[in-house]
This record gives C-alpha cells, structure tokens and sequence, in this order.
C-alpha cells in the first residue's frame, strides 16, 4: 500500500507513480480544460479592463493584477501538467531537476500574487464602503495602488526562491531513488506547515473584510447607494435599477457569501491537510493532490468570481464578443406613408 514517502512532487499531476493511466489520463484533460477556459477568461478580463475607460478603477486594477498572476497558472503551468501527465513515470522530462524547479517556480509565483490580490481586492472593498470618502481617496491614490501591486509581487519573488519545497508537495525524490533523509522530510513538514499558516491568516483577514461588508450594508443599504463611485459597478452587488431595500440587503449578502464560499472551497481543503500532516499523520496521497487541483482551479475560476455580478463587465462583453442575429434582426423597412 502505498503511503505518503511514495508521492512524489515529480510527477506533474501530483499522483502516485502505481496510479492507473485511465486516471492520469482524466486528470490530464482536466487540466487541459482549466488551462483552456482559465486563460480565456482572464484575458478577456484584462482585455475589457484596458479597453474600456469605465471599467479603470482601482478594483479592477487590483482584478487584473490577479489575473495576470493566474495566467502564470492557467498558461504556463496548466499546460505543462497536462502534457507530462500522458507522458511515461520515467520519462526524461519527469527526471530534470531543472525543470521541475521551473514548473514549481511557476506555480509559487502565481498563486502567491493571485492570493495576494484576493486580499487587496476584499481590502479596498472595505475600505470604500465601511470608511469615509476622503479616508478612501487618501489611502488608494494611483502611486500608493502600484507600490499594492508592486509589493504583491516582491512578495511571490522572494518566498519562491527562499522556499522552493513550498509549491511542490511531498518529497522532491523519485521512486527508484531511495528516501529522503529525516532532515529533508522535516524541512518539508515546516515548510508545509508555513503555507498553511499563511493562507489560513489570509483567509481570516479577508472574511472579516467581507463580513465587515455585509454588516454595514445590512445596516444601513442606503449607505451604499449614495457613495459617488465607479466602483460601486465593481462590487458582487446589484448595480442599476436599484432593487426595494430589504431584497438589496438579501442579494447583497448572498452574493458576498457566495464568493467566500468559493474561496474557502478552494483554498481551505489545502490548508488542513497540511495542518493534519504536519500534528498528526500525513493525509493520503489521493487527498493531498486533491487539496492541490482545489487551490490551482481557483485560478480559472477568479475572473469570473468578481465580475459575473457586474452590469459594467457585462456590458463591455457584450459590446466585444460577436452577436449571432438572424434574419429576424435585419433592419425592417420605413412604413409607407
């Protein structure tokens, strides 16, 4: 039976070396989707976001910022995985120490900026709706959101390289290789251990963030509606026409809690199985792959989570992808007179 010193961080899909290839195959078209469906939808938000004057605010520059993180995911790395997962256990390519450090250091980088800017995204949200107009101006001007977007990405820059047993999971020694000594294994307990604590404190400041959100909004909706923003457009809330109160505050909410749920979803299975590893045993290896494919698929997920509740987005969409009239939509001719 295999057990956890067997799971390998060389194989590209995360699996055990014994797994069947009908599941390594399954997995390997997954990833071909999520590559494929994830690198279109954060385009087309990069897209939209350059080309339309409306949709510049300091939101969205912190939306973009995550979609380009989740390009190095859904483009770069994706990819790969889906190539190497159909490809033989003692391939060459699998045995490159070089290129699994390039893969992981892909990996690292984009979801590193890509949980950052989740962050900076529920802050400024905050900030706008629980703070006056001024504190919000003050705080968010053009030079101190580039030093945000500037400082998301030093961040992923000097943890990848400090930590490069961080993105790759379990022993970074393949199976015909005897196993690692207790030094390594501990050094990858710890490092486990690290991330897990650093997306559980991630999640615990952006649950307040939004919770802080529905509060205020549940309070007092007529808060919301007389604030002269942009970025109002931005929020997961109804936009124009305004709803009756009491059904404001009820969308307002789902829509908030809606997108925690997807968050947590993806990204809290990863942090306990680590915390399991780390005090207690390690998890099975099908369950820690799984934590794995959870927290990368947020990446072709996020575009859509912030900007499916936007009239503005949907809108600018509308304007640029192409429209499939019929004859019935041919201009009808002027009445006689």
């Amino acid at each position: 039976m295999p057990n956890a010193s067997s799971w390998s961080a060389s194989s590209p899909l995360l699996l055990l070396w014994e797994d069947s290839s009908g599941t390594r195959i399954f997995l390997s078209l997954l990833y071909a989707v999520l590559a494929i469906s994830g690198t279109l939808s954060n385009v087309m938000v990069i897209y939209l976001v350059f080309s339309f004057k409306k949709l510049q605010t300091t939101s969205n520059a912190f939306i973009v910022n995550g979609c380009a993180a989740d390009l190095s995911v859904c483009a770069l790395w994706m990819p790969q995985e889906a190539v190497l997962g159909l490809l033989p256990p003692n391939s060459s390519s699998l045995r490159s120490a070089e290129y699994r450090l390039l893969r992981g250091g892909l990996l690292g980088l984009g979801l590193t900026v890509s949980l950052a800017s989740h962050l900076l995204v529920a802050f400024n949200r905050y900030v706008l709706i629980t703070k006056l107009p001024s504190v919000y101006q003050a705080l968010y001007q053009r030079r101190h959101t580039g030093c945000m977007i500037g400082l998301s990405w030093a961040l992923a820059l000097l943890l990848v390289p400090l930590l490069p047993g961080l993105w790759t999971p379990g022993s970074a020694q393949q199976q015909p290789q005897p196993p690692p000594p207790r030094q390594t294994e501990g050094a990858s307990r710890y490092t486990a251990l690290l991330l897990a604590l650093a997306v559980l404190g991630q999640t615990a400041l952006l649950l307040h963030c939004y919770l802080g959100i529905v509060r205020r909004v549940r309070g007092s909706a007529k808060r919301v509606s007389v604030l002269n923003f942009h970025l109002l457009h931005q929020l997961p809330f109804p936009a124009a026409p305004p709803p009756p109160r009491r059904a404001q505050r009820r969308l307002s909410s789902v829509s908030v809690l809606l997108l925690c749920c997807v968050f947590l979803l993806g990204t809290q299975p990863l942090v306990w199985v680590s915390l399991l590893g780390f005090f207690l045993r390690p998890a099975p290896p099908a369950l820690q792959a799984a934590s794995w494919l959870l927290l990368c698929s947020l990446s072709a997920l996020n575009p859509l989570l912030y900007t499916w509740r936007s009239e503005e987005f949907r809108r600018a969409a509308r304007s640029v992808l192409p429209r499939g009239e019929g004859p019935a939509a041919a201009p009808r001719p002027a009445a006689a007179a």
